[in-house]
């Protein structure tokens, strides 16, 4: 125990004499450098951080792609308007557009009316009336070609020309017949109805049908299209 005592007292001799030896500030100075030494050698020897912009958090966006097909379609919706020619014994005969769903008596009222001479019973004033359609009120005394249902033939019909949906529902004398009236004839437009015109009044009346051949533009399936609705 004696021996560890002088040990220890030793261990302190020596190191006052060191320290009287080297000096207080020696001492601090170099407690002083071997603590930042050791700071600085920490700080060159740690982990790199990590760059900038691996800090900053990134939102990843997945683009999810849909093919969008759009359909176009052939709409199948009724016009809500038709456009009709009334002709014959009506007050006020001209062009006329009406309700998709209207009816004979209705293109007759239009007009302003059927005239006193009006024959109305000969026609059916409750057929549905179709576009681009010609409706002709006779007179008294008139003949009708099949009164209560007049053929007709749908607007856009691959076969005739386009007045063929307009079928004259009275016999129409080639004679003496308007011009308008002539134009109720399958087949026949204003510039062929002028054309019969001019030639029974500059060449002579026609003694009969078969006449209309000499007609310009009239031909032999034109001639047979009007033949059931012509009189002389």
């Amino acid at each position: 125990m004696l021996w560890l005592r002088e040990q220890v007292q030793s261990v302190i001799d020596r190191c006052r004499h060191w320290i009287a030896f080297t000096g207080v500030r020696r001492l601090i100075g170099a407690s002083v450098s071997t603590v930042v030494a050791v700071g600085v050698g920490w700080w060159l020897l740690r982990s790199p951080a990590p760059p900038i912009e691996t800090s900053i958090a990134r939102v990843t966006t997945t683009a999810s792609t849909h093919n969008t097909v759009q359909t176009f379609g052939v709409s199948t919706t009724a016009p809500s308007t038709i456009t009709v020619h009334v002709a014959g014994a009506v007050n006020s005969p001209g062009v006329y557009v009406l309700p998709s769903q209207s009816r004979v008596v209705d293109a007759v009222e239009a007009a302003g009316g059927a005239t006193r001479v009006a024959d109305v019973d000969a026609i059916n004033l409750a057929l549905p009336l179709l576009d681009s359609e010609q409706v002709v009120v006779p007179r008294r005394g008139q003949k009708v070609v099949s009164p209560s249902s007049p053929p007709r033939q749908p607007s856009g019909s691959a076969r005739g020309t386009p007045n063929d949906q307009s079928v004259a529902t009275t016999s129409v004398n080639i004679n003496t017949a308007s011009a308008t009236e002539l134009e109720s004839l399958p087949g026949v437009g204003p510039t062929t109805a002028q054309a019969i015109i001019t030639h029974r009044t500059t060449v002579a009346p026609f003694s009969s049908v078969d006449d209309l051949l000499q007609v310009s533009g009239i031909g032999p399936a034109k001639l047979e299209a009007m033949r059931a609705y012509v009189s002389l």
